[in-house]
């Protein structure tokens, strides 16, 4: 988990929310979903980056609630 931000991954049967860099859960919840919308909230007020992993721990899905520019460069 090097990219800054929060991150939803699987840890032990449960989803934990966790910012980039840290080995301490910020939250546990039964559910992904639950753990996603957790994440949300934390990423929208801080203005950073949400990641998704899957069950197997890769990411499977990137949003961005940051200062992106508009309309995307590329």
């Amino acid at each position: 988990m090097s990219r800054k931000g929060q991150h939803v991954v699987p840890n032990g049967g449960k989803w934990s929310v966790r910012k980039a860099g840290s080995s301490r859960a910020t939250s546990t919840h039964s559910t992904q979903s639950d753990a996603i919308q957790a994440a949300r909230e934390i990423a929208k007020n801080q203005k950073t980056e949400l990641y998704i992993h899957g069950v197997d721990g890769r990411i499977r899905e990137r949003n961005s609630y940051g200062s992106d520019p508009f309309p995307p460069k590329g």
